[in-house]
């Protein structure tokens, strides 16, 4: 089964208000069984645009990271980013090579 992943570029209008989304989604998070690779950190941008934050979560398939992003949980926890962050994001089936 090929694993799933969201990446996500986000800019951040408001810190503080922010901080709802990221209490809102670790339910569904965990009930789909993501995993941060990457949450923030340092990062260069030698090609294009750049968003402030950059965050990269693994799913146990790529079926998981849909699932959850469609979930009544984190379409939840959407309603709470929203209003203080404008950002990119992509759900995306991994590559286990040849």
């Amino acid at each position: 089964m090929t694993k799933g992943y969201w990446i996500a570029r986000v800019d951040v209008h408001d810190a503080e208000a922010y901080k709802g989304y990221l209490l809102a989604n670790a339910a569904a998070l965990k009930k789909y069984g993501a995993r941060f690779l990457v949450r923030g950190g340092r990062f260069a941008c030698p090609e294009g645009a750049a968003r402030s934050r950059n965050v990269v979560l693994e799913f146990p398939s790529y079926q998981s990271a849909l699932d959850c992003w469609h979930s009544p949980e984190y379409q939840a926890a959407i309603a709470k980013r929203s209003p203080y962050s404008t950002g990119d994001f992509l759900i995306i089936e991994g590559y286990e090579g040849a």
